[in-house]
């Protein structure tokens, strides 16, 4: 069989995908995967309905989370990422964040699995591994959010099975191999009102990235300002209600040999509103090696200029941790030197 090469494509729009079929494993799930590989092949992004999240569970956390946020910065940093070490969770501040080693105008809060200090994983010293720092002061925030993260993680598993079908294989192959006992990484980012510089050029939440695993979830607000790199121009992404936006990350784009693209995104809050954002990261196993899977020799047309920062990730060798690692001590510099 002659080999496909599979170049980028324009897209001037994100689709919308109702996966209540995946949901409940009734109905037609093959029309949903063929609808992701539709999406994942031109855009990398698509909506998802009929997720059966609840929807005040979502209320509650959009809530408290604008709660946390009002409070001056010496209360917040009372849950300051110092503190946790090389689990590398808490606040910080805006500016604290590097986007290609430039600041984001953003502020916000890192959380992920919530493991005690006897657990194996933190005895050992892993990084990104460890307990949760949550305000005392908001007593529901820390449920609230471990709630959410269960129902995500779900979520998760979910839009696995449909990925794994849109790809001609078996439904459990993410499961197997990378995401029975996933690395979960959730954020609530603060974007402050639009503000523009004195030189007249656009601030950006966040500037333009890939993320770093195989799907991200994310929950916004209603003030807009998500855009997603299409081939010559940005496509923006506003909120639909009842909605949670999906995309593909590099693991699987490389996985994929770069059939499914991790494709470049960025924010600026042009609202005069603080912009709350809610992504949550379902990423493979910290210690497991990704691999490209074999797809019937379907290859893509891989040019390493094509990508934002001229990277190959199909050149990576090595574990998740590793390449997560890699990233995050980019992110935040300041925290690099106790882990690597």
């Amino acid at each position: 069989m002659k080999n496909l090469q599979v170049v980028e494509k324009e897209f001037s729009y994100v689709p919308i995908i109702d996966i209540q079929a995946l949901v409940s494993k009734k109905g037609d799930r093959n029309s949903i995967a063929s609808q992701i590989k539709q999406a994942c092949r031109e855009s990398g992004f698509f909506y998802i309905i009929g997720h059966g999240v609840d929807e005040n569970l979502q209320q509650r956390l959009e809530q408290l989370s604008r709660q946390f946020f009002a409070q001056d910065l010496e209360t917040k940093l009372k849950i300051r990422m110092a503190l946790a070490g090389i689990a590398w969770r808490g606040y910080f501040p805006v500016g604290g964040e590097l986007t290609s080693g430039k600041p984001d105008f953003k502020e916000g809060i890192y959380f992920g699995a919530e493991l005690p200090e006897e657990h194996p994983l933190v005895q050992a010293g892993t990084p990104m591994h460890g307990s949760n720092l949550f305000p005392a002061n908001i007593p529901q925030f820390g449920e609230t959010v471990l709630e959410y993260m269960e129902a995500m993680t779900n979520l998760g598993h979910t839009l696995m099975t449909g990925i794994a079908l849109s790809l001609g294989l078996e439904e459990s192959y993410f499961a197997d191999r990378y995401t029975s006992d996933p690395l979960v990484l959730f954020r609530i980012f603060n974007y402050p009102p639009n503000l523009s510089a004195s030189d007249g050029k656009p601030i950006w939440g966040v500037g333009e990235h890939t993320d770093y695993g195989v799907l991200t979830i994310l929950k916004q607000d209603d003030s807009g300002g998500l855009q997603i790199k299409s081939k010559s121009s940005w496509v923006a992404a506003p909120p639909v209600p009842g909605s949670f936006v999906c995309n593909i990350g590099d693991m699987l784009d490389k996985m994929t040999g770069g059939l499914y693209r991790s494709t470049p995104h960025r924010v600026q809050n042009q609202s005069q509103n603080h912009r709350l954002s809610f992504p949550f990261f379902f990423d493979p196993n910290f210690d497991v090696e990704v691999k490209p899977i074999d797809l019937n020799k379907i290859v893509a047309n891989d040019n390493i200029g094509d990508r934002w920062d001229k990277a190959n990730i199909h050149d990576f060798r090595g574990t998740y941790g590793d390449y997560v690692l890699s990233k995050v001590s980019k992110v935040f510099p300041e925290l690099r030197r106790s882990v690597l």
